[in-house]
């Protein structure tokens, strides 16, 4: 059934002596003058000049504003610390009361809370099992896991550890942490699991780099000699590699056409929680050459 307006009619007159109620306006966020100012807000914060801030005349023209209009919106903003003005440039830039709010909101944030919604739409567009894991050196964590109750169920459990060298997600985050991290796992040794683990250091560090060139990691029967696995890092608010996604299923299903095609959506899921987390990565094929590790 589709759905349509209810018209009740008009609405009815107030009684005698009693003022009528003020309008409720139907649209969300109906003040121009707050949508203004929290644009003047948005351009200054993406246009710091180096943290030195925004002149008066370029965010006025840039915003289509008179500097009348732009000096009246950001007295609010002023107020509450959520601008500051050079006494000598007259330049605007991000006051601590952003940086209050800003600890606030990431004092609030849980990765698994954050993430859940999103492992849960990737199951169901993916049909496979999802898994979140962080890192604790020189493996792997399960931190949570999503899976169909009709396919055949994974190995891996929630607080169960894995190494990263064999794992999907573990090679997703291993790719972007420094070297020293890559080479403590490597000197932590790299036993073969299955016929097809990496276990030499120098065929690693070149699927490591492989990793970030695409921006997604593939486990190929490395940790499960009948499981493929595709996985993505997540990022937190300082740009560094916390976590990481994966879709899991048997080979059976998990063709290599399919992970190629799997790949770019688990990269696009780990780039919005890392969003959500505080962060600005981008997708490592905008930048048309691998993030630095």
């Amino acid at each position: 059934m589709t759905e349509k307006a209810i018209d009740d009619g008009p609405a009815p007159a107030a009684p005698a002596g009693r003022k009528a109620a003020p309008a409720v306006p139907g649209d969300r966020n109906q003040s121009s003058s707050l949508r203004r100012a929290l644009a003047v807000l948005g351009h200054v914060r993406d246009h710091a000049n180096g943290g030195r801030g925004v002149p008066l005349g370029q965010l006025a023209e840039e915003l289509g504003l008179n500097k009348s209009t732009v000096l009246r919106l950001t007295g609010p903003l002023l107020d509450e610390h959520l601008l500051d003005r050079d006494r000598e440039t007259g330049w605007f830039r991000l006051g601590h009361g952003a940086l209050r709010l800003g600890q606030a909101y990431l004092s609030t944030l849980d990765l698994r809370s954050v993430a859940a919604e999103h492992l849960r739409r990737l199951q169901r567009e993916a049909g496979e099992t999802v898994h979140l894991t962080v890192w604790e050196s020189p493996g792997i964590v399960y931190v949570d896991k999503v899976e169909d109750e009709t396919n055949v169920r994974m190995a891996s459990r929630v607080g169960s550890r894995a190494p990263a060298y064999c794992t999907a997600t573990g090679k997703a985050i291993l790719a972007w942490l420094p070297d020293t991290e890559v080479e403590a796992v490597v000197d932590a040794g790299l036993r073969p699991v299955t016929a097809w683990t990496i276990s030499d250091a120098e065929r690693l560090r070149a699927d490591l780099g492989r990793i970030r060139a695409r921006g997604y990691s593939i486990d190929d029967r490395e940790n499960e000699p009948e499981v493929r696995c595709v996985a993505a890092p997540i990022f937190d608010h300082t740009g560094e590699v916390t976590a990481a996604l994966s879709v899991s299923g048997l080979i059976s299903r998990m063709t290599a056409a399919r992970v190629r095609n799997l790949g770019p959506v688990v990269a696009q899921v780990g780039l919005r929680i890392s969003r959500e987390l505080g962060s600005d990565r981008q997708p490592a094929e905008s930048t048309g050459r691998p993030p630095k590790g």
